[in-house]
């Protein structure tokens, strides 16, 4: 059976719970990182030299890094569109799930450090914060001019490649900054909403 290690309120462990939730897998999550400990164990450094989550083991294969999950997934479990199978819309896939990883999420980053995980007490960076969210406006306004005549990022289905970007949608709506009107990236996030497994995995507190 496949194993998840993973706390649940991790952004990237969140994509691999969607997409195993979308695909209707049997699985067996095991929380890990932070809280949870388990990480920092000889075992867990087997799976992952990096000590961080999330870590798959699907009957003996081992993998790590969040978007390689999702991809593998959706091409090993994957019908009905969710995983293209045209070279180029696979390649268009990973494209905008590497930038959401390395563009959004990155400039997403700080904003959520400063605004959520600064301990009580101690000054955050408001410089930090502010920049952040400059980027991130920024981002989603391209993610918004993209999504204007079509559904979902590849097109009318909705696929891998609106999974990291949806679990950052989500962290964004969910953050005390100020947000744009963009009305096309506000028509994908209520289709988003509309599908349970997202709802299940990814609208949590931030914390």
């Amino acid at each position: 059976m496949l194993k998840i290690w993973g706390r649940p309120n991790s952004i990237n462990v969140q994509k691999v719970l969607w997409t195993a939730d979308e695909l209707a897998l049997a699985y067996d999550h095991v929380p890990a990182g932070r809280e949870h400990g388990q990480v920092g164990e000889a075992w867990f450094a087997e799976m992952n030299p990096n000590r961080l989550v999330p870590v798959i083991d699907d009957d003996g294969f081992v993998l790590w890094e969040s978007n390689a999950i999702v991809d593998y997934l959706a091409r090993q479990y994957g019908k009905d569109g969710f995983c293209p199978t045209d070279a180029r819309q696979q390649a268009s896939a990973r494209q905008w799930m590497d930038w959401a990883t390395f563009t959004l999420v990155a400039a997403m980053t700080p904003v959520f450090w400063g605004l959520v995980r600064t301990p009580p007490g101690q000054q955050s960076d408001a410089a930090a914060i502010e920049k952040g969210i400059a980027a991130c406006q920024a981002a989603f306004r391209l993610l918004d001019a993209q999504l204007k005549e079509r559904a979902y990022l590849l097109g009318d289905s909705f696929t891998l490649a609106d999974i990291p970007l949806g679990c950052a949608v989500y962290r964004w709506h969910a953050l005390e900054v100020p947000r744009e009107e963009l009305p096309h990236l506000e028509a994908w996030y209520a289709r988003l909403r509309d599908r349970p497994a997202y709802r299940a995995r990814v609208m949590l507190p931030l914390t």
